[in-house]
């Protein structure tokens, strides 16, 4: 894909050929944040408290921004036939089960940190089992990375390795997601913990953004990273504990990063920071 866009990109104007990564952002948060503002807005006018559903509805629309943005830039930049293989790699993935197998990673590091939080800290750490909470992660996951993953960080690794692109674009995926912050979680609205939250979800997403570019570069499936995302989220809604202080979502959520972040180091050992395991020597 990335000779591709190369090669168009030699035939298309120098606007829509210069920092096609920062163009991607900018018109991303545009269109999210002017929309999530749009959602509020009249309530913020007439001076009244934003209701938590209202705040909940910000992120349907938000939702938009990635989506829209990278349809519209790979069309720009590929033309149709890039738009057409962006709709191609959305398709089903038959791949080796290992890389189905890596989708238990969300659930399964959740699930385990939140039972040994319920053991050792306080038994309201004891996970949830909200089962139609996956069902949350799915508009998410499959429209949020058509722009993520199907654009912006097959743009990115044109310049730079894929570790420190994921890194990035996980940081700006946090980031994001702030308008909706407060709406996010068991305990909102998180009130004084506010930031530390906000801390905390960033660095869980830009742990989880390693992953899914790790799949993805080892399989080039949109697919399969949308399925991760799912996954990712819905587990999230499933299994987080319900009655829980804001100081005690922001706690869990650090623990949380921090066995990602693990999973992570993991990883780059093994693969490297293109995320591509090397292949053996003939001699």
């Amino acid at each position: 894909m990335i000779s591709q866009i190369t090669e168009r990109q030699s035939l298309r104007p120098t606007a829509t050929r210069r920092y096609p990564s920062v163009r991607y952002f900018l018109w991303t948060f545009a269109i999210s944040w002017t929309g999530a503002l749009a959602v509020v807005a009249p309530r913020i006018l007439r001076g009244e408290p934003v209701p938590k559903f209202a705040g909940l509805m910000m992120f349907p629309v938000m939702l938009l921004g990635p989506s829209i943005a990278g349809i519209l830039l790979t069309w720009l930049t590929v033309g149709k036939n890039g738009v057409s293989s962006l709709a191609g790699r959305m398709r089903p993935f038959r791949s080796p089960v290992g890389w189905y197998t890596a989708l238990l990673i969300p659930p399964a590091l959740i699930w385990c940190v939140l039972l040994v939080l319920q053991a050792r800290v306080s038994p309201v750490f004891a996970p949830n089992h909200f089962w139609i909470g996956l069902s949350f992660g799915i508009a998410a996951g499959f429209v949020e990375e058509i722009g993520w993953m199907g654009y912006a960080f097959p743009t990115m690794t044109s310049r730079h390795n894929a570790l420190s692109c994921a890194v990035a674009l996980g940081v700006l995926w946090g980031i994001w997601h702030l308008p909706v912050i407060d709406y996010l979680g068991t305990a909102t609205p998180h009130g004084s913990y506010w930031f530390r939250y906000f801390l905390a979800f960033t660095v869980t997403m830009t742990a989880m953004r390693v992953l899914i570019c790790w799949i993805y570069t080892n399989t080039k499936s949109l697919w399969l990273c949308q399925l991760m995302h799912v996954v990712s989220t819905g587990s999230l809604v499933v299994f987080s504990p319900i009655g829980v202080k804001a100081s005690q979502e922001t706690f869990w959520y650090a623990v949380y990063a921090g066995v990602l972040w693990a999973t992570v180091l993991v990883v780059v050992l093994v693969w490297g920071t293109e995320f591509k395991r090397p292949r053996a020597s003939n001699a």
